[in-house]
């Protein structure tokens, strides 16, 4: 759950953050790829986090 959360959200800050600094198309592309893989990647090391408090 936290993984497609950080995905979505990730992407849509980097999408964003290009817009807001005048990219083209292709930059803000790839800045939402790389904030989506970046977001989804502290998504899971949360949930494998939670998982190990929780289960312990």
């Amino acid at each position: 759950m936290f993984v497609i959360a950080g995905l979505v959200l990730g992407a849509l800050y980097g999408g964003w953050s290009a817009r807001r600094r005048g990219g083209r198309r292709a930059d803000i592309a790839q800045y939402a790829t790389v904030y989506a893989i970046f977001f989804a990647l502290i998504g899971l090391f949360v949930t494998l986090f939670l998982d190990r408090m929780l289960l312990g």
